[in-house]
């Protein structure tokens, strides 16, 4: 087996593991899917630049990448967007369990299709909620521009967080029931950002601080807003977009 095939082997093997497919890959390291399904068939390799950025993702080290001594999970910077809807308790009562799912899978479509065409990675839905992240070249701003155009095309009314961090992306859960999942302070603050942005922003989208020094000015950003916490060390500055 050539150097580049066993490259494309461990990238699929830890791809698959994961749960994710070609386009997150690409999505999440800003390369086209053509470029992850030629490196899974051991076409060619990945550019020198992403071996890193690449082994952080799937989780390995970068000896463990191109075949050598096997490594431990590792974390990687991403903004993290979390999203729910109003009146999901309301809906829930007034429609019957089969209407309910049919309508929150429509929400659930047009919700994903405005974060793909940013290039950001879902991670799961429960309830009303959702979860996703951004990583690779400008991410903040991605993930902005991923809720600004949610908020248009969504015919529901959104609640929008995004918080940028650290995070854990793996296999969560008993090995047979296991599904991909992210974890990390980011994580937590991020969902707690997104309470705080329900009860008190009119746009009902909030970016943290973290986010939003990484935004020029041709988004709206609004006044900084402080919030503290139980559990949290420092308070969250927050700060409303569009």
């Amino acid at each position: 087996m050539t150097i580049n095939e066993t490259v494309g082997h461990r990238i699929r093997q830890q791809r698959e593991k994961l749960g994710l497919k070609q386009h997150d890959l690409a999505h999440a390291l800003q390369v086209s899917p053509q470029a992850v399904s030629k490196w899974e068939r051991g076409e060619n390799a990945p550019d020198i630049a992403l071996l890193i950025p690449l082994a952080k993702l799937l989780g390995v080290s970068t000896d463990s990448l191109l075949g050598y001594t096997e490594g431990e999970a590792d974390v990687f910077e991403a903004t993290v967007f979390c999203a729910d809807f109003k009146g999901y308790a309301q809906k829930a009562q007034a429609m019957s369990v089969k209407a309910l799912a049919v309508w929150i899978n429509g929400f659930f479509f047009q919700l994903t299709e405005a974060v793909l065409q940013y290039e950001g990675i879902p991670v799961k839905y429960i309830g009303d909620g959702f979860l996703c992240f951004f990583s690779g070249p400008n991410h903040q701003r991605r993930a902005v521009q991923a809720a600004l155009y949610a908020r248009q095309i969504v015919t529901e009314t959104l609640t929008i967080a995004l918080h940028s961090g650290e995070i854990y992306l793996g296999a969560i859960g008993h090995p047979e029931y296991s599904r991909p999942d992210i974890m990390g302070d980011a994580v937590n603050i991020a969902f707690i950002t997104l309470g705080w942005a329900r009860q008190h922003l009119q746009s009902h989208i909030a970016a943290t601080a973290s986010v939003v020094k990484h935004l020029d000015q041709s988004i709206r950003i609004g006044m900084p807003q402080s919030f503290t916490f139980k559990g949290l060390a420092e308070a969250v500055n927050v700060y409303e977009i569009g």
